[in-house]
């Protein structure tokens, strides 16, 4: 177990969170610092005597047990048990910690043992949506919320299949309404997963989001001058209403260049999604694919060999192809940060996508 002990001198984020539960008692009115100065050693002293503990002005384990049980709702948990866990932390606490958090959605990464920055920043957004001190250490504090959410989870939700939901954490902008239509659920149906009391989302935050393994099969359509829903939807033999659906459209307006997802239940010819880069001709990426212009132009819809470049292009393959999605760029991605969300390579999207460089624009549409 790590030495708890705190006294005049010390500074960090356990004199942080000192300081806040003083606060909280009424032992401490001075600034927050993190610095264990003489007000703080003051209420430590006035701490210690007006609850029969030796006034000695240093924190020790027993002044930090009855600080939290003075300050938490649930009863803390033992730090003779439960070790302090910060950066570079190692061993079946670790263990413990990473699995508690993985099942409640805070972290992604591989169950190692290892507190390494990933499993610091998953603390650091669980002791932030809990209402914690945002250290990124695990003391007795966090422990005790950990283990109390940990332990209140439905055993089912936790040991049902991966394949029940999928994870979703909250962007600037977005309601629960918009959540639940891209992804064909309700607002109740999210709330009830997530036990949520409310419609208020915070940034960051981890949402289960209920999902069933069976999609409709999609092609990729790219919208062209002249296209409206209805001929496109004529075209691919289905309706209106269900490309809306799937694009989550609230109108029937189209724009130029826009790309839609098609419900198609009918066996088409393998295709692979090409951008158009500077100096592209059909007739170069007929021979790069091993394919027609016209067969191009035909999948495509194109009346002239005019491209320009970003435009989208299906082209037609006899081989089997890596199956892909569309990513829209947003403000503050990067090339190494969808890499790591959709588990693949910096290189492999580059690949996929022509690019020559790692710079995105907000608005690119990226194959994954």
């Amino acid at each position: 177990m790590q030495d708890n002990n705190l006294q005049l001198g010390d500074s960090g984020d356990l004199v942080r969170i000192l300081q806040e539960k003083l606060k909280i008692l009424g032992f401490y009115n001075a600034i927050i610092t993190g610095d264990f100065g003489l007000a703080t050693e003051a209420g430590v002293i006035a701490f210690q005597q007006t609850y029969d503990l030796e006034p000695t002005g240093v924190v020790n384990n027993e002044m930090w047990q009855l600080l939290f049980e003075l300050t938490e709702v649930a009863s803390p948990i033992t730090l003779s048990e439960y070790p302090i866990l910060e950066i570079g932390s190692s061993g079946p606490y670790v263990r413990e910690l990473q699995t508690n958090l993985k099942t409640l959605l805070y972290y992604t990464g591989d169950i190692n043992s290892y507190f390494d920055t990933e499993t610091q920043l998953a603390v650091k957004r669980f002791q932030f949506h809990n209402n914690l001190t945002t250290t990124g250490i695990v003391n007795a504090q966090t422990w005790n919320s950990l283990n109390t959410l940990f332990g209140n989870l439905n055993e089912c939700a936790i040991s049902g299949t991966e394949n029940n939901y999928i994870t979703y954490i909250v962007e600037a902008g977005d309601t629960l309404y918009a959540i639940a239509r891209r992804y064909n659920t309700t607002v109740d149906a999210i709330k009830e997963l997530n036990n949520l009391t409310s419609n208020t989302l915070s940034i960051g935050q981890v949402l289960r989001i209920p999902s069933t393994n069976e999609t409709t099969p999609t092609v990729t359509y790219t919208v062209k001058a002249g296209d409206t829903l209805y001929a496109i939807a004529r075209k691919y033999n289905t309706t209106v209403d269900a490309i809306k659906s799937l694009n989550n459209l609230t109108n029937n307006t189209l724009s130029i260049g826009q790309v839609l997802q098609i419900p198609s239940n009918n066996e088409t010819t393998p295709t692979i999604t090409y951008i158009v880069k500077a100096g592209d001709t059909l007739y170069a990426i007929a021979r790069k694919y091993n394919t027609t212009v016209d067969a191009i132009k035909s999948l495509n819809n194109l009346t002239s060999n005019t491209l320009s470049i970003g435009q989208i292009l299906q082209i037609p393959s006899t081989n089997e192809t890596t199956p892909t999605i569309t990513y829209i760029v947003k403000a503050g991605d990067t090339l190494y940060a969808i890499a790591r969300r959709y588990n693949t390579t910096v290189d492999a999207i580059k690949a996929l996508n022509n690019l020559t460089s790692n710079t995105l624009s907000i608005g690119q549409v990226l194959l994954i």
